[in-house]
C-alpha cells in the first residue's frame, strides 16, 4: 500500500482533511485537477482569519503549509475512476497513473448549472452571487434582486432585504405560498411574476434586468440557486448512496463523514446540502479525524 489515504480535491474540505491526516502522521496522497467550484470569486468572505482573502490565495497557503509535512505528496491531475481492490482503493488518474490506498476522501466539489439567461454567466460570483452570507455585504445597500429557480428561492427572498431593497423574481413558476407572501410582504420584498430574460449592464457590472414584457427593472445585484451536478463521476462509480438536496443530490454519509461504502469518506459541498467555505472545511476536518481513527483499528 502507497498510501493509507487517498484525498481527491485539494479545496477548503480536502485541505483540511488532508491537514490532520498529516498531523496525525498518516501517508496522505492528495490529488486535485485545479478546477474548484469557487474559482469564479474573486474574494472569500466570512472564513474566519481570511476574510476578503481570494480563494486561490487561501488554498495556495494551505497547500504550502501542507507540503511541510513529510507524509504528504500532492499530484495536480484528475482522478478519472476509482474501484475498491482487495488491499482498500484504487483510484486512475487522466495519464493513466494508478494509485492504492486503505482509504478515500472524497472532496470532489460540485459543478454549477445557471438558467440559460443572457448575462448571467458571465456575472457569476461578482454580481450574480448565491450566498447572502459570503457575498451580502459587498452589495449592501445595492437594488438587489432573487432570481428564482426553486421552491426555497421564496426563502431566499426573505433573507436578502437585511442586505438591500430586494425584488423577487418568481419567473412565473415559483411563486410564494401565502404563508411565504406574507412574510415577503412584511420584509418588503417587491414580487415580479413576469420572468427576467436578460441581464444588463458592462459585465461584471450589473444595472437592470429585462422582463419578457419589455420592462427593465434595476438591480444591481442578483442572488440565485444554482442546480447542481457532481463535479466527478468517482461516488458513483463506487457505488455510493445519495440524498436530494435543494439543488441537486449530494453523496449521503454520517456523522463521521462516511459514505455508504465503508472506507470511503467525504466532505464539503459534494456532501452537504448547505454549501460555504468555512462549513466545508469543518466536514474535512471530521473526515481527517474519522479516517485517521478507522486506521487505528488496523495498524
Amino acid at each position: 500500500m502507497s498510501h493509507f489515504v487517498v484525498v481527491v480535491g485539494a479545496s477548503f474540505a480536502g485541505l483540511s482533511a488532508a491537514m490532520q491526516l498529516a498531523r496525525a502522521r498518516q501517508r496522505v496522497l492528495l490529488i486535485d485537477s485545479g478546477r474548484p467550484r469557487n474559482r469564479f470569486a474573486a474574494t472569500a468572505h466570512g472564513f474566519l482569519g481570511q476574510d476578503g482573502q481570494s480563494p486561490q490565495a487561501i488554498r495556495d497557503e494551505a497547500l504550502r503549509q501542507l507540503l511541510r509535512y513529510p507524509t504528504v505528496e500532492f499530484v495536480q491531475g484528475e482522478v478519472v475512476s476509482a474501484r475498491q481492490v482487495d488491499a482498500g482503493f484504487a483510484v486512475v488518474l487522466a495519464d493513466g497513473r494508478e494509485e492504492l490506498a486503505a482509504r478515500l476522501i472524497l472532496a470532489t466539489g460540485l459543478r454549477d448549472e445557471l438558467p440559460a439567461i443572457p448575462g448571467l454567466e458571465e456575472r457569476c460570483g461578482s454580481t450574480v452571487l448565491h450566498c447572502p452570507y459570503c457575498h451580502g455585504y459587498e452589495v449592501r445597500d445595492l437594488s438587489l434582486g432573487v432570481l428564482a429557480t426553486m421552491p426555497l428561492s421564496a426563502h431566499q427572498a426573505g433573507m436578502i432585504p437585511d442586505w438591500g431593497p430586494t425584488v423577487y423574481f418568481t419567473q412565473g413558476i415559483h411563486e410564494p405560498d401565502a404563508e411565504q407572501l406574507a412574510h415577503l410582504q412584511a420584509r418588503g420584498v417587491r414580487i415580479e411574476r413576469t420572468p427576467v430574460v436578460e441581464l444588463l449592464g458592462k459585465a461584471p457590472a450589473l444595472e437592470a434586468v429585462r422582463l419578457s414584457d419589455g420592462r427593465l427593472i434595476e438591480v444591481q445585484a442578483l442572488f440565485t440557486g444554482p442546480k447542481t451536478h457532481m463535479a466527478s463521476p468517482l461516488a458513483e462509480q463506487l457505488g455510493c448512496l445519495f440524498d436530494e438536496g435543494p439543488q441537486g443530490v449530494y453523496i449521503r454519509v454520517d456523522e463521521r463523514k462516511e459514505t455508504s461504502v465503508p472506507g470511503v469518506f467525504a466532505a464539503g459541498d459534494a456532501a452537504s446540502p448547505m454549501h460555504n467555505a468555512t462549513l466545508a472545511s469543518a466536514a474535512g476536518v471530521m473526515a481527517g479525524f474519522s479516517v485517521h481513527q478507522s486506521l487505528m483499528a488496523t495498524h
